[in-house]
């Protein structure tokens, strides 16, 4: 059975999930280290686990489905993840969600954009973080895709859990937070590497009920 979230992890999303529908801003993003026990785990994930797993339901029906598929040395990886996602389905008011958990290698979402969502939850484990541009950058960088500008993009650090809206927010105005997965291609070989949650509406884009997991070993 999936224990508890966290109170003051909960109230942190529960505030932050309000913040958003009232309008005082688009994305709050939730600091905080990844343990030792964790970072263990994202390891073992690295060197034994899929390359994708995309399920959809409650987070008991997410331990059930994704199990099977993970190594038993990343289970603290995947608790983590069932935990946000129990913290998403709270804040978010939805009975089941997506789950995204992948190994990314290449440049795939490399080109700024938003999500047709109301709201998502991105934490990276592993690599280079999720890079957004504040609301009038982003309208600039979503229609014209401008040459990076470090003093335009930000990075959320791995580890941190981000909640942004996107273009179905109530107060989003049809423009969700502008960001994209960060180009790996100039990057060392060996850097070339990220592992990615996303936790979004079960019926966001990808999510096929005949193939409920996909998995990519």
């Amino acid at each position: 059975m999936l224990s508890s979230p966290c109170p003051t992890r909960l109230s942190l999303f529960q505030n932050a999930q309000a913040d958003i529908h009232s309008g005082k801003g688009p994305m709050t993003i939730h600091a905080r280290p990844l343990s030792a026990t964790l970072q263990a785990a994202i390891e073992a994930m690295i060197k034994e686990g899929p390359r994708l797993i995309l399920a959809k339901g409650t987070p008991e029906d997410l331990r059930a489905l994704c199990s099977p598929h993970m190594p038993p040395t990343a289970f603290p990886l995947l608790e983590d993840a069932l935990h946000l996602a129990q913290l998403y389905r709270e804040a978010s008011g939805l009975d089941a969600v997506r789950f995204r958990l992948e190994q990314i290698t290449t440049d795939s979402c490399r080109k700024f954009h938003t999500d047709h969502v109301a709201l998502r939850l991105l934490c990276t484990y592993y690599g280079p973080g999720t890079e957004w541009v504040s609301t009038t950058q982003g309208q600039t960088a979503a229609s014209s895709s401008p040459e990076d500008d470090p003093a335009l993009i930000h990075r959320i650090p791995a580890g941190h859990i981000a909640l942004l809206e996107g273009n179905k927010g109530p107060h989003a105005n049809g423009q969700g937070v502008v960001h994209r997965s960060p180009p790996l291609s100039h990057l060392p070989m060996s850097e070339r590497l990220r592992v990615l949650l996303t936790i979004d509406e079960p019926t966001a884009c990808g999510m096929a009920d005949e193939h409920n997991p996909t998995v990519r070993p």
